[in-house]
């Protein structure tokens, strides 16, 4: 067992990238690029294309591949850029990570898609596939409110003991489960939240940040309660946290790619609509975004 594998040191917010695309398909690359600088600026520790925010499951591989060149490229290396991997088949996965990698990303956001249900063995060799074709970090990706074969505690462990699958990123709103992963994995992983957790109450349990949709549209609020956790300061944090948790009841609502490309849209970014068949965001929608966005500081007047 590997108690003493070397982590890159990963931690804070990571926001999961929207997908912007032109009328034609090919990918707006200015817009992403002008994003991800915004976003460096206003404190980011990473950056994650391809997340279901970044509406993986409707790109085509070309799309997405331009996604990953133009994260790299627009990132410089300020900070890392952890794109997601996601397949029902190994080698398609494989071939993913591989292209990822000779693109320049930093490390590998490894999420299993599945149409029949997958067992414990198969699930490991899955992740561990991807794990053996490139050289880069992983991070697991677990929702088993989303995922027809999830990764369970047993396979958790097992993947934790591979040399570098450093983190997992757990979108199951289960913050008990949070903390028997932690202990189960005994240091041989981090564990980063998603929007579903309270980020301030999975700092407080060991988490080391969050990846989230969301963050795309109140950057500077979210780097401000990491500061907070961090520091220890949890009167302080849980205030910013109340005012911060409307933001994912309100995504909760609506289709997280439109909510996040809406507020996006109000802020300024072109970014345009979501991948159809998937709807937009309502008018309702955008105007509840639209006055959440206003009370948090986060849209102009």
């Amino acid at each position: 067992m590997n108690t003493q594998k070397t982590l890159p040191g990963w931690r804070g917010v990571m926001p999961y990238l929207v997908s912007p695309l032109n009328d034609d398909g090919s990918v707006a690359s200015e817009v992403l690029a002008r994003l991800i600088d915004d976003l460096i600026e206003a404190g980011v520790h990473g950056l994650s294309p391809l997340g279901s925010t970044g509406e993986f499951a409707y790109l085509n591989p070309e799309q997405r591949l331009a996604v990953v060149q133009t994260s790299v490229a627009a990132a410089r290396g300020r900070v890392p850029v952890i794109p997601g991997v996601a397949s029902c088949a190994i080698a398609d996965a494989v071939a993913q990570a591989r292209a990822y990698e000779a693109a320049g990303a930093d490390g590998i956001l490894a999420i299993m898609e599945a149409y029949f249900p997958v067992g414990d063995e198969g699930v490991y060799q899955y992740f561990k596939a991807i794990a053996e074709a490139v050289s880069l970090p992983l991070v697991l990706y677990t929702n088993p409110n989303f995922q027809r074969s999830d990764l369970s505690l047993p396979v958790i462990d097992r993947l934790s003991q591979l040399p570098n699958i450093a983190y997992l990123k757990d979108a199951s709103n289960n913050t008990g489960r949070l903390l028997s992963i932690m202990q189960r994995v005994q240091g041989r992983m981090q564990v980063f939240a998603a929007s579903a957790h309270i980020p301030a109450a999975v700092m407080l349990i060991g988490g080391v940040g969050w990846m989230a949709g969301p963050a795309c549209l109140v950057p500077r609020q979210s780097v401000r309660l990491y500061e907070l956790c961090r520091a220890g300061q949890w009167d302080e944090a849980m205030v910013l946290q109340r005012g911060l948790w409307a933001v994912n009841q309100v995504f909760a609502k609506y289709n997280l790619a439109a909510c996040v490309k809406g507020g996006l849209q109000l802020q300024g970014y072109a970014v345009g609509e979501p991948v159809p068949p998937q709807a937009p965001l309502s008018p309702e929608g955008r105007e509840e975004v639209r006055a959440l966005l206003l009370r948090l500081g986060a849209l102009g007047g």
